[in-house]
Order: structure tokens, then C-alpha cells, then sequence
């Protein structure tokens, strides 16, 4: 009894803390910065008083077009708490029971919007983010939903909630997110860090997650960069050399709570952007822990890319010359190959060598692991490197292009890697492959009709039985913002990795935002001349934005079925500095 009363106690001061810090507004609700909303906080207010003030006759109100509640993304939805859809516009969903409803990436929609309004006792609201498509469109789009739990004059419960399709994260999401975190270590211990972990669950939305550092700089739980997990970081610098984790744990000391600015990576990216976060502190167990998650706000500066060391069809010539080299002298070459300042071995390139079986023979950056197995070895999203390193030298051509997150020699971040290898005999008539990597690649047109080329080789040999491979995020067809998709003559999304929702779908008559119908574009290009580079304006993974993206197509025939292969790449802007600040051009 005791120890409920202060688990309770330490909710209420969490929360208090979280409103002495944010501006509020009349109605008690945190300051928002964005005017869409504030807008929408309100509409979802002002149909909770309705609700409270009429009871169910309010959901006719609801449900009427072209009224503040129904205009045309915006649209007032209404749950009971078993998960029962009694007001939406898509009459498919009104009506029924939608507790098993999930978005294109297993997310329970309706399980967490009810969860956001129901999760405390002392907080009766709050925000749910998850992909949707927005009413008359084919593509799922991030949406930010608020929702309120209401009592009508009948004595019933409902969830009343609204939602809109923004990028751009709140600083009060985060506060949110940090704040239900934070109680439920306070309630679960460890075991809810695995919580934290589930990309399905309330806790990773768009580039936000939490994580949770204990008081001597120990990594517990961090989504983004699990290779960080128990190691200490207290003392790790952003790009500027500042070290945000000690920042982090004076801040929760002295004050409770507090947002701290450094710069960061976002999930599966290279580049750090400016990252403000909300901590505060949690028990666990007898000791105090960070609890945190940040925001990438709109405008915030991003550093400038390093420049590759070299370009792609630089890094090839100098693979093939290794390659030569190691035809003639095969382990010979070795101490050449150590030389730093060498042209094997400079800034950021190094040479290595495995067997086809999977074991590192040569290893210029870190000798001690030469003899290891890494048959098994993954990289931090996944991708089993040790088979796809052997397997991309396996075909007839005996070279090819592997992309994968590792971190630099004595780095601790993974970056994104580009590394190309070739297959070689050396002179004692033994096979190894030889490859080099440059870190942060601008994707190009070589890299792309390289990965469209392998996924119609596939596609030609195996037809439908291949696109399981294809849909594989931990394979060799899907990296950074690049994956393979696959149409059929008439249009039809047979494959496509990053929008699965749209599988099935006729995608013939789909516009981009000029008006162009690039679908039926690029269909009819690849069906006449063989392969074609078609430009349009498309969405990256999991943004709401359009972005002008190059992609290339060919047609591939298995048996008597014909088939559209392509993928594409969003060209990198570049800039003179930090993208996003006011120097920038």
C-alpha cells in the first residue's frame, strides 16, 4: 500500500514537472508550437464538451460533411473503450470493432489511441503517432492523433480523438513519450524495456524513441544504436564536442527535468542533426535513471556530409587494381596492404579479405580480428554481411556493391558503408574475395541499376518466388532510402518494401504532385525500349513530404509473365555548410 502511494507520488511529480517547464495555455494543455496543433487540441476539446454536454446525439454532429468536425483531412473519430469504431468517414471501419486495426508497420492503431486516453489514472489524454492514409489516398502517411477519454450523461466512456498528417514532431510529444516511459519503469522495472524496444509499440514514432542512461553514463536502452547498450558513453561528444550525457545527468540532478541541445544522428543516418531532448529521472529499482527522447525540430541545423575520400567509380578501379595485385602475389601483397598513407590504405579506406566460406583472412584497420568466422556477422539493422559479402561475388560477373550501417576504425556510430568487392584467385589457386568501403556514399545511378540488375536476375530465375527476397528489409535490395519494387504491365504493386499497403493496389492512374502519372510513365518506358530512368516527385520512407527522386526500371520476363523491376534514389543536395541554419544559401 505503502509503495503504490509513492509510485503515485513520483507520476505526480513527473507530471508536475513536465507543466512547470512547458508554457501553458488557458485550458492547462501544454504550449504547442505549431498553429495545426493547437488547432487540432482544440477541435478534439470542443467535441469532448459536446460529447460530455449531449451525450451520443453528438455523434451525428460528428459525422456531418463539410462541418468544423468532417473537413477534408481533418475528421473527428469516436472509440468506446472495447476498441468499437461508432464515428469515422470510412464506413468500412465505422461500426465494428477495430481493436486489431494495424498500420503498414504492425502498429495497433486502435489499441494505442486507447491506451494514449486511458494509460493513467491522473492523465485522461494524449498523443498516438502511426501511419495512415489520409481520406481518398492509396499512401500511408504519418499521423499525430489526440485523443481524450470522455463520460457522456449516460455514464458511458468514450474516446474521442482526431488526428493530422505532419513530419514535424511537437516538443510536447516527447514530453509525452518521456513522461509514460518514465512511469513505466516506476511500475515495471527492466521489463519495460523491452517496451521501449518495440517498434509496433506507443514509444518509437517517426525519428523519436527513448532511451534511458543510468547516472554513470551506461547505455540501457537505445533503439536507434543498440551496439551502444551497456557500454558507457558518459564521456562520448557530438559533433561538436560536446558531451550531451553529462549535460543529461546534471540536468535530472539539479533540476528533475529539463530539454538538452546536441548534435545527433537520426535513426539511419550518417549526418548529425541539431537534437533537443527532454530527460527526467525514474527509480529502478534503488537507483535513478535518465529517462529521454528527442526532437529534430523544423529548421534545425544539420552538419555538412563529409566529402567521400573518393567516388564510386573511383573506389571500383581501385578494388579492381587490388584485385590484380593479389592475382599475382596472393598473401604477398599483405604489408603493402598495411602501409597507411598508402593508396590501399588512407583516410577512412582500408583493404580487407575473406574466404568464400566466411573467414576473415586480412584485415588492414584491425589485424586482431584476421582468422575470425564471420559467416554470421550482422550489422546493426540486421543485414547478414557475412553471407552477403560472399554472395555478391558469387555471380558470373564476380564483383559487386554491398551497403550496410558499420562504424568507422575506433568509431562507435554506425554510419552508412558502400563497400564494393571482387572475387579473386590467388596464386596458390585458392578463391577469397577482396573489397574497400567508403562511408556515406551519395547514392547515384551506378549504385541503383547495380541493385535493379541483381533483383531482375533474381525475378527472371524465380518469378514470384523472389519477391519474398526482395520484401526482406535485412537484405541486399533495401538500404538507406533505396529499396526494389516490382509492378506488373497493368500497373499493379506487386512488391514494395517500404509502402507494403499499396501491394495489391492499381497504382495506373497514381499522380505524383505535378500531376504526372509516373506510374503508367515509367510502365510503358520499360515495356518499350527495355530499361529507362523516369524523374517524378515521391516520398522518402516515412515521410509526408514529396522529394524529386530518379528511378530506373526493367522489364523482366519469367516463363509467360512480365514484370516492371525498378528502384530509385532521392539525389543529396548539396550545401557549402550546415543545411538548415540561417547561413545557410
Amino acid at each position: 500500500m505503502f509503495t503504490r502511494s509513492l509510485a503515485a507520488v513520483r507520476r505526480i511529480v513527473v507530471l508536475a514537472a513536465v507543466m512547470s517547464v512547458l508554457p501553458l495555455q488557458a485550458h492547462g494543455q501544454p504550449e504547442y508550437e505549431q498553429a495545426e496543433t493547437r488547432k487540432l487540441v482544440e477541435l478534439v476539446s470542443d467535441a469532448s464538451a459536446l460529447v460530455r454536454e449531449k451525450g451520443e446525439k453528438a455523434f451525428r454532429e460528428f459525422g456531418r460533411l463539410g462541418s468544423r468536425w468532417r473537413d477534408q483531412e481533418t475528421y473527428i473519430f469516436v472509440l468506446d473503450p472495447a476498441g468499437n469504431m461508432l464515428v469515422h468517414p470510412d464506413p468500412d471501419l465505422r461500426g465494428e470493432n477495430q481493436l486489431d486495426l494495424k498500420d503498414i508497420n504492425g502498429k495497433p492503431i486502435v489499441r494505442g489511441l486507447i491506451g494514449a486516453a486511458m494509460s493513467s489514472s491522473e492523465n485522461r489524454e494524449g498523443w498516438y503517432h502511426y501511419e495512415w492514409p489520409a481520406p481518398g489516398s492509396l499512401l500511408p502517411r504519418w499521423k499525430s492523433s489526440f485523443v481524450q477519454l470522455v463520460q457522456a450523461p449516460s455514464g458511458r466512456q468514450y474516446v474521442v480523438g482526431s488526428g493530422m498528417y505532419n513530419d514535424e514532431t511537437e516538443r510536447a510529444f516527447v514530453v509525452d513519450a518521456v513522461t509514460r516511459a518514465a512511469q513505466e519503469i516506476e511500475r515495471h522495472g527492466r521489463a519495460a524495456f523491452q517496451r521501449f524496444h518495440d517498434r509496433t509499440g506507443p514509444y518509437i514514432f517517426k525519428d523519436a524513441y527513448i532511451f534511458v542512461v543510468d547516472t554513470k553514463g551506461t547505455d540501457l536502452v537505445n533503439p536507434a544504436f543498440p551496439n551502444l547498450e551497456g557500454r558507457n558513453i558518459l564521456d562520448v561528444e557530438d559533433a561538436r564536442g560536446k558531451k550531451p550525457v553529462r549535460d543529461m545527468i546534471e540536468t535530472v540532478q539539479t533540476r528533475g527535468s529539463g530539454w538538452v541541445d546536441y548534435m545527433w544522428p537520426k535513426p539511419g543516418e550518417s549526418v548529425a542533426t541539431q537534437k533537443s531532448a527532454w530527460v527526467t529521472k525514474a527509480r529502478l529499482g534503488d537507483r535513478t535513471v535518465v529517462v529521454g527522447a528527442g526532437v529534430y525540430l523544423p529548421g534545425a541545423p544539420t552538419m555538412a556530409p563529409s566529402e567521400p575520400s573518393m567516388t564510386a567509380p573511383e573506389l571500383m578501379a581501385l578494388v579492381r587494381d587490388a584485385a590484380e595485385v593479389f592475382e599475382r602475389q596472393g598473401d604477398k601483397a599483405y604489408p603493402a596492404f598495411r602501409e597507411q598513407g598508402s593508396k590501399w590504405l588512407r583516410d577512412d579506406t582500408y583493404f580487407y579479405v575473406w574466404s568464400l566460406t566466411g573467414t576473415r583472412v586480412f584485415h588492414a584497420a584491425d589485424p586482431a580480428s584476421e582468422g575470425d568466422d564471420v559467416g554470421d556477422l550482422t550489422d546493426i539493422l540486421g543485414k547478414p554481411i557475412g553471407k552477403m559479402f560472399p554472395a555478391s561475388v558469387s555471380g558470373t560477373r564476380g564483383e559487386g556493391w554491398v551497403h550496410y550501417m558499420w562504424p568507422e576504425p575506433d568509431g562507435i556510430f554506425p554510419r552508412w558503408k558502400s563497400s564494393f568487392m571482387k572475387r579473386v584467385t590467388f596464386p596458390s589457386g585458392e578463391e577469397y574475395l577482396v573489397g574497400a568501403g567508403i562511408y556515406d556514399m551519395d547514392m547515384d545511378r551506378a549504385f541503383i541499376e547495380d541493385v535493379v540488375d541483381r533483383a531482375a536476375a533474381l525475378v527472371a530465375e524465380k518469378g514470384k518466388a523472389a519477391f519474398p527476397v526482395l520484401r526482406d528489409k535485412r537484405g541486399p535490395f533495401v538500404f538507406m532510402d533505396t529499396y526494389v519494387f516490382v509492378t506488373d504491365p497493368r500497373g499493379m504493386e506487386l512488391v514494395n518494401p517500404a509502402q507494403p499497403s499499396l501491394e495489391g493496389e492499381n497504382l495506373a492512374g497514381l499522380r505524383d504532385s505535378s500531376g504526372k502519372l509516373f506510374v503508367r510513365d515509367y510502365v510503358d518506358e520499360a515495356l518499350e525500349k527495355g530499361s529507362a530512368w523516369v524523374a517524378y516527385e515521391w516520398y522518402r520512407p516515412g515521410e509526408n513530404t514529396p522529394a524529386r527522386k530518379h528511378t530506373y526500371v526493367r522489364k523482366v520476363r519469367h516463363g509467360s509473365d512480365t514484370y516492371i523491376v525498378g528502384a530509385g534514389y532521392y539525389p543529396h543536395e548539396k550545401a557549402g555548410g550546415e543545411s538548415g541554419s540561417s547561413a545557410a544559401p
